[in-house]
């Protein structure tokens, strides 16, 4: 009776897992035409005080400077890679074997997009198996532009601050399309840390990463991978 009971229980486990997987596969396809009602982050910030502003808007409407001044920054190889910069990772491993006091990210467009629509900011290698997961199914299922989209519509560009749109408005007072080169350089500099790094009034930090970030700006303009993603 008892082992019954047992293998009932674990059919109805098993069940509730596959339907779990069913339903959230659906959700990842669905993201790929719907902006995400909200976000683990969104609502953490929320419940710490620092509200919620934001505005999704479409990825046309987002303008050439801000997609050229996030991937020079972020990752200047997101139009060719498949979700990972390995050389990167690799990269990074052996700095943070050397300076485990300060470590190195070396995660790419890809990876914070599925970080940032499915899950949360912290946590340790559960939460990065499960990023290499999304990642690998927004690659997959999304393509490049959704996802250079969704992370402008979703990123935190600032306390309380996600999207482009929001952070156009709140520092700039003009839509996202309108950015200059060095205003888009300005909120890219920011996202590594939005909470610390200011964007308005400038940090010293904010400043000098932005005169790098044109720089890089410059140097990716006319590359073919990066010109077809920047419509």
């Amino acid at each position: 009776m008892a082992q019954n009971e047992s293998k009932g229980c674990l059919y109805q486990i098993k069940k509730i897992l596959v339907w779990f997987f069913v339903l959230h596969l659906a959700y990842i396809i669905l993201c790929k035409w719907i902006d995400p009602p909200i976000t683990i982050t969104q609502i953490a910030n929320s419940f710490e005080g620092e509200g919620l502003k934001r505005d999704y808007i479409g990825y046309n409407e987002m303008g050439r400077n801000i997609k050229l001044a996030v991937m020079a920054s972020e990752d200047q190889l997101f139009p060719g890679h498949n979700g990972f910069d390995i050389k990167s990772i690799k990269k990074a491993m052996k700095y943070n074997e050397k300076h485990p006091e300060k470590t190195r990210g070396a995660s790419t467009i890809s990876q914070q997009t599925a970080k940032n629509v499915f899950l949360w900011q912290h946590g340790g290698f559960f939460r990065k198996g499960l990023e290499v997961y999304y990642t690998f199914m927004i690659e997959l299922i999304w393509g490049k532009e959704r996802i250079l989209e969704t992370y402008l519509n979703v990123a935190e560009m600032g306390p309380g601050i996600f999207g482009v749109q929001a952070a156009a408005q709140k520092y700039f007072k003009k839509d996202a399309a309108n950015l200059t080169q060095r205003e888009a350089a300005m909120i890219a500099a920011c996202l590594p840390n939005p909470k610390k790094f200011i964007v308005v009034p400038t940090s010293r930090y904010v400043n000098k990463r932005a005169s790098i970030i044109l720089q890089q700006m410059n140097n990716l303009s006319g590359d073919k991978e990066i010109e077809s993603l920047l419509k």
